[in-house]
């Protein structure tokens, strides 16, 4: 972020007040509107350091203005921090002349940011504690003093995730001072200068009850998220006195020792848990609904990631189900307090629901164009205006109100409220189908989206998996499959596959991975864990501390030859890492008489870390028989340890090396029957769906022939990049699926045999960092990225989007969180109801909520663009109507405008919106561009129509034998009734009328007009009515409306049939730009260069004359000038 600071200058402070109280405020009112004009009045630039304002802007060019506010310290409290002159704690104060000791911060979205004089600049005051090593946390044990923690809270701030809910007074004021009522409030004034005091009282009541509505909900909404981002509780912290105190959680600093009780809690904080095991339920942050067990942190001299050390690291807001094994503290578990407030994971989460990313979407970029087009329309209005009026004898007051007038009838106050009605009725179907959205705009993004990505376990596939078998392998080579893992005979590989997870008990249940759960299952072991008697496990197992015991069956089945293998206690785990690709556990016998280290992960991981003299030679071939089939495979391997080694504190890294292969596992794992049917329904409307997983490669592959990403007749070429060395460069090759060499020519590649490219994760970022020129070519092509971590599935999302793609990612929210939040429309598979882990949150545990999501996107978007045409046109309409009406000095009557806006304008912009989407998916996206040819064409051509229509209907009123013309000595409302205006009137009612008929598109994105039940009964109503005031409208309603009595009912159906032809050469005009009549107009223009990279890169890659690529079984090698970029 760019920060520049700003200091007070005295003498602009009295000017701009001086000023603001001649202005009666509007001043004031300005500087609300662009708080930097504000800023650039008041203040005068200045360094950082002796700022009393900020100027931000932010790395997606907002500007942000923030106060510096100063706390006084207690004189020598930095003395607590340590000795050091030029430690980071030092460098947060200023020592002033008056020898007081000041922090200087700001807070920008609830992020606190402090002043470091050796940086010479704001920083987050998470920076303090960034460089904490595992080693440090496990200093803090002893506990922080009461005078630490005064200091550091101090420092830190208090532990709330604080969303501030306004009170009434507060909301009306920002809802009033906003530029649309202001504007409104201008009108509401304008139209009672101007007489119109019927028309002004009823808008001021629709206004206030708009403003009663829009006031409750956010205020509701505020609330909501205040209690869902609120945590305060009590929890006990461990001083360094030894003392346990117990305090409220808002008073927890980074560095605070807390114990964990038992029975759980809900987390006040991000902790990293150092002594103990916990339970935890995640699923509010991740919306994965499985309990995930953490384990203690070990010691290291690694730099504490929260992200990197998941399985040790508690984050605020998930709940503790049960925390067990505290040892001597008496409490399930000891944790070190690593973030507060919103420098948690939920507090960022929160922070992203407060302050969104902006969304660079070109609809409503181009909405405010328009609204710009539409002011300088109603310039030319207003100048057109002002020429009429010279010619009549008027004050000059009267001619700048009636010109000022004009502005309120052109630019539509009601416009932004109107777009967003369809996403409103999205939002609600969406509901209905159990699919909740926590970021409405993104519902018209959905409809753009072009590229989907889908995680696979969980997503594509089922989530539990079955035992296919096992196989035994060592030096000798591979034993047969056995497919009852039952059937091994006691020995090293049957206790691993009982041991080697991290399934714990909850009321009895094992709680879990699936995976491991059915793989324990298969082997008949039972799972014991500690409870009350937990001296007695430890002496049972030579006195080592217990976590879990796995017992074998008590009888040998009957085909087992062999006794039953003897209990083994598991006392320390590390969990599975989706980085590292393995997890592992060590194991004691009974007595404590062996210590042997249990290894389960993928293939690869587990042979590199085993000796090579261990692994079979068959086990590539094996390995790749297996994966091509779709299986699921883990390899698993172990380790005798000495005995004598202190277990509870042994290092991973010390455990898994070395290890001696032990077998393969195989699993299979069966697509969903859903996600074939949505993977041939978005590829048939051309929508492109890519796989990203963390599993095997041919696996990969496998699944997507299943489920129909890689079609029967077409093939898989398989990208291979190995990383640089310090005696190698970087290489890249390409290769085909059956290894065959043959050459492959781009016509083969794209024709009707394509290839699709299957990438690892290692790969991509070889290729991401050394072979950029190749990167988005391999990603316009590549179908398969397997072995991707959760970081390399937000780079890819994120690369992806680079090329102009309107991504989409679907996964089950445990993994796949970052790419989830970073693609263009994210939703998560969970069982609650709303997941702040991306924007939409679906209950079907399938894909097939995502065409559902699309086609309510398209709905959406084609229902805003249909909304924003006819507020457009409405404004128009009325527009020529107070222009021709002010060319013959009348206007429309009061009753008339509040007619057309109250009874027919609103009710059509209300109900327009609600016919749902189309039940199929077409090809062709909707388009969000306003500023296009077939749109301005559109409204160039229905204007010119409305305009003539007008005309045509003064015109023919003026011609009649009966006509008798205006008085000229007078103007306005006080020439009404007349002739002109009972003439013009009828008409433009029918144009508001059809007018919604014609922009209202159906097919193909939303269903036909006819089954908008509600939109048609309205329309025929309203059409019932206008003929009605056309033809006979009665003595009450001329009164009322203040039309003028014609009795010639031959003049009269021509004004209905003028309308009529209005109508249909509107609608046909409108159905041949539909069909593309004006795309003729594109042959007078220049042929304009493609905009979006993926669809220039596409048509590179198809020109038959561009150069052959990918290049086949060559091994290219990265240029030594290669920079690495990070994006």
């Amino acid at each position: 972020m760019d920060a520049q600071g700003y200091k007070w200058v005295r003498w602009r402070v009295w000017l701009c007040r001086f000023v603001a109280l001649l202005s009666f405020g509007f001043l004031l009112i300005l500087f609300r509107w662009f708080p930097r004009l504000s800023l650039l009045a008041r203040c005068r630039p200045c360094p950082l350091a002796v700022a009393d304002f900020v100027l931000i802007r932010d790395t997606f060019g907002q500007q942000h203005i923030v106060k510096v506010l100063t706390e006084e310290m207690e004189e020598g409290s930095l003395g607590f921090l340590g000795d050091s002159e030029d430690t980071e704690w030092r460098d947060t104060v200023q020592l002033y002349k008056e020898k007081k000791t000041l922090l200087r911060y700001y807070l920008l979205e609830g992020l606190r940011y402090i002043w470091l004089d050796t940086r010479a600049s704001f920083c987050r005051v998470s920076v303090l504690n960034e460089d904490w090593t595992c080693k440090d946390l496990h200093g803090f044990k002893k506990g922080l003093s009461q005078s630490e923690q005064i200091l550091r809270r101090q420092v830190y701030g208090p532990n709330l995730i604080d969303v501030p809910v306004k009170s009434f007074y507060k909301l009306l004021t920002d809802e009033v001072l906003n530029p649309f009522y202001i504007f409104q409030i201008f009108s509401i004034i304008l139209w009672l200068f101007d007489e119109y005091y019927f028309y002004a009282a009823c808008i001021l009541l629709v206004s206030m009850l708009s403003i009663g509505i829009s006031l409750y909900e956010i205020r509701k909404q505020r609330a909501t998220l205040h209690n869902m981002a609120r945590v305060v509780t009590n929890v006990t912290v461990l001083r360094s006195s030894g003392v346990q105190e117990n305090i409220s959680s808002d008073e927890l600093v980074p560095g605070d020792c807390i114990y964990l009780p038992k029975d759980g809690l809900l987390l006040p904080c991000d902790a990293a848990l150092l002594v103990g095991e916990c339970l935890v339920n995640e699923g509010m942050l991740t919306g994965e609904s499985v309990p995930v067990l953490k384990t203690p942190l070990p010691v290291s001299e690694r730099r504490y990631i929260s992200d990197a050390e998941r399985k040790h690291a508690l984050f605020c807001g998930t709940q503790v189900i049960r925390a067990k094994g505290g040892g001597s503290t008496g409490a399930g578990g000891v944790a070190i307090v690593t973030g507060t407030g919103f420098f948690t994971a939920k507090g960022s989460l929160v922070s992203s629901i407060l302050y969104p990313q902006p969304t660079n979407f070109r609809f409503y970029q181009d909405a405010t164009k328009f609204l710009i087009m539409l002011g300088i329309l109603a310039l030319f209005g207003t100048i057109y205006s002002l020429v009429v009026f010279s010619w009549f004898d008027m004050y000059w007051i009267e001619v700048v109100i009636r010109a000022l007038d004009l502005v309120t009838v052109v630019v539509p106050p009601a416009l932004p409220a109107a777009i967003t009605t369809g996403t409103i009725y999205a939002q609600h179907r969406l509901k209905k189908h159990g699919i909740f959205c926590i970021s409405p705009p993104r519902i018209n993004i959905s409809g753009k989206v072009s590229l989907f990505c889908f995680d696979k376990t969980g997503t594509l596939t089922e989530e539990g998996l079955d035992v296919w078998g096992v196989m035994e392998g060592g030096p000798t080579g591979f034993a047969d499959v056995v497919s009852d893992p039952r059937l091994l005979p006691p020995g090293s590989l049957l206790s691993g596959l009982a041991c080697c997870h991290t399934v714990t008990l909850l009321q009895g249940q094992s709680v879990g991975d699936p995976l491991e759960i059915k793989m324990i299952n298969s082997t008949g072991w039972s799972l014991q864990e500690p409870g009350e008697d937990i001296g007695v496990l430890d002496a049972e197992f030579g006195g080592h501390r217990v976590l879990s015991v796995m017992r074998p069956p008590v009888r040998p089945l009957p085909f087992q030859a062999t006794p039953a293998s003897e209990p083994v206690a598991i006392v320390q785990r590390y969990p599975f890492s989706s980085a590292l690709q393995r997890m592992s556990v060590v194991t004691v016998t009974s007595g404590g008489c062996s210590v042997v280290a249990f290894m389960k992960g993928s293939p690869e991981m587990v042979a590199s870390l085993c000796q090579q003299d261990t692994v079979p030679p068959q086990f590539s071939s094996k390995l790749r028989s297996f994966s091509s089939e779709g299986l699921r495979v883990l390899a698993l391997a172990y380790k005798p340890m000495d005995k004598s080694a202190d277990l509870s504190t042994i290092e991973r890294g010390e455990v898994e090396q070395d290890m001696l292969f032990l077998g393969l596992l195989m699993m299979k794992n069966l697509v969903k029957p859903e996600s074939s049917k949505v993977i041939d329904m978005l590829r048939m409307a051309r929508l492109r769906t890519v796989m990203v997983t963390g599993d095997n490669i041919l696996t990969a592959v496998n699944v997507a022939k299943s489920c129909g990403m890689v079609r029967s007749d077409e093939g898989v070429m398989f990208v291979e990049a190995t990383a640089q060395t310090a005696q190698a460069t970087a290489t890249l090759r390409f290769y085909l699926e059956d290894g065959e060499g043959s050459v492959v020519t781009t016509r083969d590649v794209q024709g009707d045999f394509g290839y699709h490219l299957a990438i690892s994760g290692t790969s991509f970022d070889v290729i991401c960092d050394h072979f950029p020129e190749h990167l988005s070519k391999v990603l316009m092509r590549a179908t398969i990225f397997a072995r991707m971590a959760p970081d390399q599935k937000t780079r890819l999302v994120k690369e992806l989007q680079m090329l102009n793609y309107r991504v989409g990612m679907c996964g089950d929210g445990a993994n796949d969180c970052g790419a989830l939040r970073a693609a263009d429309v994210g939703v998560s598979l969970s069982e609650a109801e709303a997941s702040i882990a991306s924007p939409f949150t679906s209950k079907t545990d399938n894909i097939s909520c995502v065409p559902l999501l699309i086609r309510e996107g398209r709905c959406s978007l084609v229902t805003s663009f249909s909304l924003f045409r006819y507020m457009a046109l409405y404004s128009i309409i009325q527009f020529t109507s107070v222009l021709t009406f002010y060319t013959v000095g009348t206007n429309l009557a009061d009753m008339q405008f509040l007619f057309i806006d109250l009874i027919l304008v609103t009710p059509l912009a209300i109900v327009m919106g609600k016919g749902g989407p189309n039940k199929e998916l077409n090809p062709r996206r909707p388009p969000a561009n306003l500023l296009t040819l077939p749109v301005l064409g559109s409204l160039f051509i229905h204007i010119s129509m409305v305009i003539l229509g007008q005309l045509a209907a003064l015109f023919l009123t003026m011609s009649q034998d009966w006509y008798s013309p205006l008085n000229s000595t007078v103007f306005g409302a006080a020439n009404l009734p007349n002739m002109e205006n009972t003439g013009v009137f009828p008409l433009s009612g029918f144009q508001y009328i059809f007018m919604a008929v014609v922009v209202t598109k159906g097919y193909p994105h939303k269903s036909p007009l006819y089954r908008n039940v509600v939109f048609l009964c309205l329309l025929l109503i309203l059409f019932a009515i206008m003929t009605y005031l056309a033809l006979d409208p009665g003595p009450s309603f001329i009164d009322l409306l203040q039309l003028y009595d014609i009795s010639d009912m031959n003049f009269k159906m021509l004004i209905v049939a003028l309308a009529a032809l209005n109508f249909l050469v509107c609608f046909v005009v409108e159905m041949l730009i539909d069909v593309g009549i004006l795309n003729c107009l594109r042959w007078l223009c220049p042929r304009r260069s493609i905009k979006k990279q993926y669809k220039r890169l596409h048509s590179q890659l198809c020109n038959p004359h561009a150069p052959l690529w990918p290049p086949l079984n060559q091994t290219l090698h990265a240029s030594q000038n290669t920079v690495t970029t990070i994006r």
